[in-house]
Formats: structure tokens, sequence, C-alpha cells
């Protein structure tokens, strides 16, 4: 489940987003942990979706077979927001989608069961920190962010859907499913990242609909210089193995 308002500027300035965003595979624990924790603070304390936990790290059955990823705030070394890839392995391992909603996936072409499970994934808890969603103020908490760090963080979500095909290709991922906000697919598709709605959207939080997306898919249609932010996130994901 994604829940995220986009802002997206028309293009996006590759410089600047290399200059103060860092893609991270959360590859330790720490880093784990780190993503636990944006999810507390966005899930738990924000939209209140689920209970609020004394640990204040936000962590459910799919992630011990989950590859993590964040992205971080380089100035501030603060991590902006994080999104997960849930691997199925078996048949006993199902994905969310499969097993919280399988009824709402209409297409029979794109579902979870007519492909190989190792080759399946979940794209899910896609969070952005409150703080770095509101771009229309200088000043985000207790600190004083430049013109050109606004200008940045409209990009974090594309850059976490970005990170995520980035290691779907590692993983030998060929089919993805998420279920999100329609709002959040129009939104996506306005930078070429098109989601193919397979059923009709449910009330879960808020509207979603089950979507599908491939690696392929995603590279086919992405807008130009976005491919060339793609380059530059996948670079430096790569050398993070």
């Amino acid at each position: 489940m994604n829940t995220m308002a986009l802002d997206i500027n028309p293009e996006v300035d590759i410089k600047l987003f290399t200059q103060f965003l860092k893609p991270q595979y959360a590859s330790t624990e720490d880093l784990r942990r780190e993503v636990f924790k944006i999810r507390h603070n966005v899930y738990c304390n924000e939209l209140a979706f689920e209970n609020p936990k004394d640990d204040h790290m936000e962590l459910d059955e799919f992630d011990p077979r989950s590859t993590l990823a964040l992205i971080q705030h380089k100035p501030s070394d603060k991590y902006t927001g994080c999104v997960r890839i849930i691997h199925s392995n078996c048949a006993n391992e199902l994905l969310p989608i499969e097993k919280l909603c399988n009824d709402v996936i209409q297409s029979k072409d794109f579902n979870p069961q007519m492909f190989n499970r190792a080759e399946i994934c979940e794209v899910s808890r896609l969070a952005v920190m409150a703080d770095f969603r509101r771009f229309s103020g200088s000043t985000i908490g207790e600190t004083n962010y430049s013109e050109s760090e606004l200008r940045s963080f409209p990009f974090i979500a594309i850059g976490l859907y970005m990170i995520a095909c980035i290691l779907m290709i590692e993983k030998g991922i060929k089919h993805a499913f998420v279920m999100m906000e329609p709002r959040l697919a129009r939104s996506m598709k306005l930078v070429g990242i098109k989601f193919l709605q397979i059923g009709d959207p449910i009330q879960y939080h808020g509207l979603r609909a089950p979507y599908y997306i491939s690696p392929e898919i995603f590279l086919e249609n992405l807008r130009s210089d976005l491919k060339d932010l793609y380059k530059e996130i996948k670079k430096d994901i790569r050398s993070q193995f």
C-alpha cells in the first residue's frame, strides 16, 4: 500500500538530486531499522494506519523476505523516505496483495499466480517523511533549506520507485504488483511511470486499486530527463552491492 501526495515539477535537475539526495540499499541491520522508523513515523504517527509501537519501528510478517531501500538527505543526514520489495520464493509465500486483497485482481493475464514465484514481487510501504513532502516554504522542521534543495524534494518518491526497479532487475524480478491510490498512479503517469490497473478501486485506508508494472514497462515509458536520473541512481545503487 502506498500513500503519497506528489507535487512534480516539469523537469528534474539531475545535479540537484545527486547533490542533495543519496539513494541507499538497506544492506545492514542499522539501515533496515531506519526504514522501519520512517514507516512508523508515516504509517503509525502521521496517518494512523497502524498502531504505534513501543520501539517506534513499523514492521510486519513480510519484512523478513523483503529488500529495503531509502533516500538520504545528504546535508542533514536525515532519511527522507523508503520503499520495500516483497519477494515470493514458493506458493506458500503469498504477496500481501494475494493474501489481503486477492479478490480485487480482475485481470487473468496479470495475476501473481500466472508467473514464476521467484520472478514476482510487490512494491510496498513506499513512504516519504511529511517534512520532505512540504515544498511551499523554505523551512522544514528546525532546519532551513535552500530553494535548490526544495526543488529536489518532489522527486524523492520517483527516486524510490527507480530504486525499486533497479533492485528488481538486480534480483531477477520480472513482474511487480502494488496497491496504490489512483491519484498517485495518475501523478506517476505524468512522468512516464505507467502502472497498469488490474482491478477496481476498493476502500482500504482510503481508495486503493491493484496495479501491475514490469522493469521493461517502467524503463520504456520513463520520461527522457528521468532516464538520465535513473542511470545516475543505478550507478549509485550498484556501487553499494
